[in-house]
């Protein structure tokens, strides 16, 4: 399968450019650093517009030279984690990166002081607050929750060495894991690529080899999370938050209201995505599903999904949807923006990355499945969203989680509404059950991330958690979202996904993203029936080119959504609840 590219960067990780680049970023770094100081960017200090014209545009140049120097250096990590020469790479990068999250503290807390009035002269006199106008009036609710500038200094050096460095430490342990199944020692995504097999044996005997290695290292796993989520919340407290969910609020650039409107939706979904469960348990012979039955297949099809197919039908889809989105599909491909294929060492899941400009890098672990075909399409909607970004500077780039899901969902929606197009029999209901299972992660599962999350929060605040102490909160959390529609469940999710080990509730957004995309789509086929797709995708692409420069409630409300009405959030489900009713109906057949 296809492997990125990466020398149209650097040759390679010992090319001296890198080494040039290395240094002088580091010096780049420094003088930031000497000009914060000149033009005293600091809490209570005056904000004149030289000084913001200069420092935004300085911060702006060198986010962009990290950025392409840091992507270089993660495409080697990620496909590779016993690769020593990237690890140091990236440690240094790191390091000399440091001082940037301490700047971009002072940089907020100096905007965040100004008065409505004071704004309003900034913007009319800088060029540069004007073309960072969001970024500058969201400066004033960040401040409200820092700590002092050395606290915040502190923070950020340290974190390399706490969180950072508990988070790193997860991954290169869980990416070299591996398990005993039938007499070999396959690596755990090898395993967990299992649960999609036919056999049911498999899966079961693939469940349990994959449980017992998380076991195996659960104590470094448990330290992990401790270290993790103690510094989040210790963090939290000090800023002044209410709680560890309402960080992520303002990091997701979305309010409470918005959370519980959707959360409320999700909760009323769950009896609904049970009725799925049943009847795929019943599909499959059974009264419950176990957790190996999560992902077993369901119908056939007639279509071998091999990685060539993929490309080809998602190329062939996205043209029907607009010409450029076939040729932007078209371009990735041959300009191998895609690492495809799953081997020892390289990450499990998938991601796209910024590269340089408009460009980006896909990480995926293909598997010949729709679900794969899929999750390319979901990928190279991220990279279409940093195309739309790509003319702007990194700053004004900066995009909540809520809304970086936006193309991905929409791009998955336009492939799984084709393959369902023109499927029958058992490939219709081979290609509801991708559609499904897919809906079933992002909305039950990824509940249960959340409630465990919170829970493993409140319980962190009393001291450690223990491995035992985590397998119980997370089978808690799947028994209030799977409900009696699952048997067996995964006690060792918590040590699974290496969301947890990063940025706080990290999940939830792909919610938003999903029914979020789910609402654009329809309004996407309503414009196509009146013959207005082309005024729909000129809105479209204006939204994804804006997602950095104002709120997922402003953005929604130009497409006419209320992110506060539960009536948005219930309509996007109620598209899922057909799809369980067709599939109801298909099983029973």
């Amino acid at each position: 399968m296809p492997r990125w590219r990466t020398d149209d960067l650097y040759a390679s990780l010992n090319d001296p450019q890198l080494d040039r680049d290395l240094t002088d970023l580091t010096g780049d770094v420094q003088a930031l650093e000497t000009l914060f100081d000149t033009h005293a960017v600091r809490a209570g200090s005056p904000v004149t517009p030289a000084a913001a014209d200069a420092t935004l545009g300085e911060l702006n140049a060198i986010l962009t030279r990290l950025g392409r120097v840091r992507a270089f250096v993660y495409a080697f990590v990620t496909t590779d984690s016993r690769d020593e020469a990237a690890q140091t790479r990236m440690a240094a990068l790191t390091t000399l990166a440091l001082p940037l999250g301490p700047l971009s503290a002072r940089l907020t807390a100096w905007l965040g002081g100004l008065d409505d009035a004071a704004v309003s002269d900034l913007l009319e006199q800088s060029a540069e607050a004007r073309a960072h106008e969001h970024r500058v009036r969201r400066a004033a609710e960040l401040a409200r929750h820092q700590m002092t500038p050395p606290e915040e200094d502190l923070a950020a050096r340290l974190h390399p060495a706490s969180g950072g460095g508990w988070n790193k430490l997860h991954g290169n342990v869980s990416s070299t894991l591996a398990g005993e199944y039938r007499g070999h020692r396959l690596p755990v995504t090898a395993l967990r690529a299992l649960a999609s097999d036919p056999d049911p044996q498999v899966r079961q005997d693939a469940y349990h080899a994959e449980v017992a290695a998380w076991k195996t290292q659960e104590t470094v796993f448990a330290a992990c999370l401790n270290g993790v989520k103690g510094e989040e919340g210790t963090l939290s407290a000090r800023r002044g938050f209410t709680d560890p969910v309402a960080p992520s609020l303002i990091s997701n650039g979305i309010d409470r209201q918005t959370l519980d409107a959707m959360q409320a939706a999700v909760v009323r979904s769950l009896p609904d995505f049970r009725r799925y469960f049943r009847a795929k348990a019943r599909h499959l012979g059974q009264a419950q599903l176990d957790w190996w039955d999560l992902f077993a297949p369901v119908g056939n099809s007639d279509t071998h999904w091999d990685y060539e197919a993929g490309e080809e039908f998602v190329e062939r889809q996205f043209r029907a949807y607009s010409p450029a989105l076939g040729d932007f599909a078209a371009r990735a491909f041959s300009e191998r923006w895609i690492d495809a294929g799953p081997r020892d060492g390289k990450r499990s899941g998938a991601f796209c990355m910024k590269w340089q400009g408009p460009d980006s890098r896909i990480l995926m672990n293909h598997d010949p499945s729709l679900d794969s075909v899929s999750t390319l399409a979901h990928e190279l909607g991220h990279a279409y969203h940093n195309l739309q970004l790509g003319s702007l500077r990194p700053l004004q780039q900066e995009t909540p989680m809520t809304l970086a899901e936006t193309a991905s969902i929409f791009c998955e929606t336009i492939i799984q509404n084709a393959a369902l197009q023109t499927a029958q029999g058992d490939e219709r209901l081979y290609v509801l059950e991708t559609q499904l299972m897919g809906h079933a992660q992002v909305v039950v599962d990824i509940h249960s991330r959340f409630l465990f999350e919170k829970a493993v929060f409140e319980r962190r605040a009393g001291g450690d958690l223990n491995p035992s102490d985590l397998n119980t909160l997370m089978v808690q959390a799947q028994r209030d979202t799977y409900g009696d529609a699952l048997n067996t469940p995964h006690p060792y999710m918590w040590a699974v996904k290496p969301h947890y080990y990063g940025r706080s509730f990290y999940n939830y957004p792909y919610t938003f993203g999903l029914l979020f995309g789910l609402g654009l789509y329809a309004q996407y086929e309503q414009a196509r029936a009146q013959g207005q797709e082309t005024d729909f995708q000129a809105r479209y692409d204006a939204l994804l080119a804006a997602t950095g420069q104002a709120t997922p409630l402003a953005l929604a409300a130009r497409f006419g959504i209320d992110l506060h009405a539960p009536d948005f959030w219930e309509g996007s489900l109620n598209v899922i609840r057909r799809q369980i009713d067709a599939y109801e109906a298909t099983t029973q057949a």
